[in-house]
């Protein structure tokens, strides 16, 4: 983004100076997308509008190159002005998403020009340009969730992201972050504790501030990240002499080797792999790593087991894929129908069919 300022055209008549409140209570609804640029013409440090909306798209333009000022010329001089300019700056500082994000504040000094008028504006952000500059572009589920797994494999403590088309609120975005946790098996250390807020509090364009709060320190999970993935690295090249269609159960062997099923254990592959066993999350997260460093296709599966939250795996065998449950023991593997069966629930969305042989 070029945080450069654009040069301010001198205004020489009759000054008259007001700024933009800091509240805003109206409904606010999308009439049309913003364009990328405004209307401009002559000068081209001068952007003229001949409209509403196009004062609206001018302000923004402003906004989204990080300008501290501009100016702007209207090009229709019966007007109202000033009540356009209020309210304009209103939408921009509080509905636009980068605008409810970044902007404190935009005041303006407007000026009689012959027989218009020009309004010089001045921006005050209260985010820094690279805090802005760091916002990444995500649209749909997936995109959501691969930005938070990226984030939670460097323990980073924030993510924003600009996404389009957002009908979800703050419960969705915890549950991608959910997902995005126990997609990393290696680095699913430490669930943090996310604070979500929205900008703005409505519309289908937003911003979406995630605030990661870990409990352990950085230093303490990446070393923690770094023997667990030495381990599970060592179990796998300990296999590497079995056929294929007899690694998946020998992996699930390993873990439970390593201390096995703690209803009260801890919840990470690293209590279940090196710090003698772990509940059903650890286990769970344990064979997935496993199946990683190996290369076998092996999901988390954060379902229920008659009614109450349960965690398991999927994972691909020669017969194709399977559930595993290493609460039960090696040999708990089956087909959707047999796990419907015997009490298991899961997003049947989200997880590979497995079919029965």
């Amino acid at each position: 983004m070029n945080w450069k300022p654009l040069p301010l055209a001198l205004a020489a008549v009759l000054m008259v100076s007001t700024g933009c409140s800091s509240l805003l209570t109206r409904d606010y609804a999308w009439v049309e997308p913003h364009s990328d640029t405004p209307v401009s013409a002559g000068d081209s440090d001068t952007l003229r509008v001949d409209s509403y909306q196009a004062l609206v798209n001018a302000l923004v333009y402003l906004v989204d190159k990080g300008a501290d000022s501009g100016t702007i010329r209207f090009d229709q001089a019966d007007q109202d002005v000033k009540t356009m300019l209020d309210e304009a700056c209103l939408e921009v500082a509080h509905e636009d998403p980068l605008g409810a994000y970044a902007v404190d504040y935009i005041k303006y000094t407007l000026a009689q020009v012959v027989a218009t008028y020009e309004a010089d504006i001045n921006i005050t952000y209260r985010r820094t340009r690279e805090e802005v500059a760091a916002i990444a572009d995500a649209t749909g589920a997936s995109a959501i969730r691969s930005e938070l797994q990226q984030a939670l494999a460097t323990f980073s403590d924030q993510v924003v992201l600009r996404i389009n088309y957002f009908e979800g609120d703050e419960s969705y975005i915890q549950d991608l972050v959910r997902e995005a946790y126990l997609a990393n098996p290696a680095s699913a250390l430490d669930y943090p504790e996310s604070s979500i807020t929205l900008y703005p509090d409505q519309g289908e364009r937003r911003i979406v501030e995630i605030v990661l709060t870990y409990h352990l320190s950085t230093q303490t999970l990446e070393s923690r990240k770094n023997s667990l993935t030495r381990e599970a690295q060592r179990i796998v090249d300990g296999l590497t002499h079995l056929p294929d269609e007899a690694l998946p159960q020998a992996l699930a062997q390993a873990v439970l080797d390593a201390g096995g099923y703690l209803a009260q254990g801890n919840s990470t592959a690293y209590a279940a792999l090196l710090e003698g066993g772990g509940n059903d999350q650890a286990l769970a997260l344990a064979m997935a790593l496993l199946c990683q460093q190996a290369g076998i296709p092996c999901q988390v599966v954060d379902g229920s087991l008659n009614g109450q939250s349960h965690i398991w795996n999927v994972v691909k065998t020669s017969q194709g894929y399977r559930h595993m449950d290493l609460t039960q023991g090696t040999w708990a593997i089956g087909s959707d129908t047999v796990w419907s069966q015997s009490g298991y629930q899961w997003d049947t969305e989200r997880i590979p069919p497995c079919p029965a042989s």
